[in-house]
């Protein structure tokens, strides 16, 4: 049995297959924290894989992703106020 993963789109939350009549599935992807060891292992070890709640498709984050939603963000400093700021530091 192959494991088929698919791409996750920056910032893409909802899936995106298709069923046999052609309509999207749209069902929430969510972190699947407990997966088995096949698919961990098809994955790689460090690798966040998420899983339509509906449809059970496999995604992984893309590597361009940099927001929030793919857990790959920048970390940028912080001043005292709490405020981000600019990466010269100013």
């Amino acid at each position: 049995m192959s494991i088929t993963f698919l791409e996750k789109k920056p910032g893409q939350r909802a899936c995106s297959q298709k069923d046999e009549k052609g309509e999207l599935c749209v069902g929430h992807l969510k972190r699947w924290y407990q997966a088995p060891a096949e698919v961990v292992s098809a994955a790689g070890h460090d690798a966040q894989v998420f899983r339509c709640e509906r449809c059970h498709a496999l995604y992984l984050p893309s590597a361009k992703d940099t927001s929030s939603a793919g857990l790959q963000y920048e970390v940028r400093p912080v001043n005292l106020l709490g405020g981000f700021m600019r990466h010269g530091g100013k």
